[in-house]
């Protein structure tokens, strides 16, 4: 087959476990998911990003890159930043 044909027909899980990003895919996948929620939960309660980065004592700046889901947004800020929402974020082992 040739190189600009050898994906056609696999399914995304395979091009992404052959090329070696499935998990790198995955983990960006679910941060922008928790952002997205964690977003939605600002709105419904109207809380602002001022708001946020102020109860985070962190800048708007920073709060825009966690709800963008941008660079590394590790598991502590995200727990804070939904804690200081009212809500839990919560991880496991499946």
């Amino acid at each position: 087959m040739t190189e600009r044909k050898r994906h056609w027909g696999t399914t995304l899980d395979a091009f992404l476990s052959e090329d070696g990003m499935r998990e790198a895919a995955r983990a960006e996948a679910v941060t922008r998911v928790i952002a997205w929620q964690l977003a939605q939960e600002m709105e419904r309660q109207g809380i602002t990003k001022a708001a946020l980065a102020e109860k985070m004592h962190t800048s708007r700046a920073q709060v825009d890159r966690i709800l963008k889901a941008k660079g590394n947004v590790t598991i502590d800020t995200l727990q804070r930043a939904a804690a200081l929402v009212g809500r839990e974020l919560r991880l496991e082992l499946v």
